[in-house]
């Protein structure tokens, strides 16, 4: 019998995960706020919609997907911590950077931290359905030792989640080069509110240039190498590949919820400030971000 994976959260690319593995004859559950089994209407790519039903988590928790926003994994870990066995394999799978060294210190010798990092996208029309949006590699690394039971799991299990996944032994410079696309093209299409694919139009050239030259001074400071015109062609890739899409962070922002910022924005100026760095331009965007402003939202 298959290994029970619990996927935290009813977020979109928590039920594409979930999903996925549901669909791959995984068993699965949820841990969300509400109690019961949670129905809802999946739509793969090319495949056509599915009617999913997902039980309600049960404790003891072995292997446990955590794919929330950045700001909310702690409080996740906190409430999940009482309830994982002692060898549980944690997975986490979000934008930004930060909560890898907020999440090692909670866990118990024999348990396990993994990170998936993701370009695989997901869309919620509604509480109750959710859409395959786009397809992308996935890269999945062990950050705290496992036995190699646990170790087949986890890997057969996220590849099946985030396929095409990619084994890495230093997840470090696939976050800080997920950071660079991120801290572009979050802030700019929550501040503009405006599609991913807009940020190809001239009039936003010269400010993502500025964006990531700060941003390559910063990853340059600590031991991270980019060079301008690769991670450029990265981030103009990444915004042609989803010109039709929205950013987590402009859906996140007219929808009024709380956004990654600090942990992709925020993160990258807390890190320059370190370094005794200034970012004007990230900083603008955060600031704007923080207070509302709409000050940037008519680019000349």
């Amino acid at each position: 019998m298959n290994p029970v994976w619990t996927v935290v959260g009813q977020g979109a690319i928590g039920l594409l995960a979930a999903s996925r593995l549901h669909l791959n004859q995984q068993q699965v559950q949820l841990f969300r706020r509400q109690p019961g089994p949670f129905r809802y209407q999946f739509e793969q790519q090319q495949q056509g919609l599915r009617q999913i039903e997902l039980p309600a988590a049960t404790a003891p928790i072995r292997l446990v997907l955590i794919p929330v926003k950045a700001y909310a994994v702690l409080p996740a870990v906190r409430q999940l911590l009482p309830l994982l066995s002692a060898d549980a394999q944690v997975v986490l799978c979000h934008n930004g950077m930060g909560t890898i060294e907020q999440v090692l210190p909670l866990l118990s010798p024999a348990q396990s931290l993994w990170f998936v990092s993701t370009s695989q996208a997901a869309f919620k029309p509604s509480a109750s359905q959710i859409r395959h949006t786009g397809s992308g590699p996935s890269y999945l690394a062990c950050l705290k030792a496992t036995d190699a039971l646990h170790t087949q799991w986890v890997q057969s299990a996220m590849a099946l989640a985030f396929e095409p996944l990619t084994l890495v032994d230093d997840i470090t410079p696939l976050l800080w080069r997920k950071l660079a696309v991120n801290s572009v093209i979050n802030p700019l299409t929550a501040v503009h509110q405006i599609r991913n694919g807009e940020l190809a139009q001239p009039q936003y050239q010269a400010l993502i240039t500025q964006l990531l030259s700060e941003f390559i001074a910063v990853a340059q400071h600590y031991g991270q190498a980019f060079d301008q015109a690769d991670i450029s062609r990265l981030v103009y890739s990444v915004i042609g590949n989803t010109a039709g899409n929205y950013s987590s962070m402009q859906q996140d922002k007219i929808h009024g919820r709380p956004l990654e910022l600090d942990a992709i924005t925020g993160y990258l100026l807390q890190r320059a400030d370190e370094a005794g760095l200034t970012l004007p331009a990230h900083q603008a965007l955060y600031q704007a971000l923080r207070a509302g402003d709409q000050s940037l939202s008519s680019p000349r």
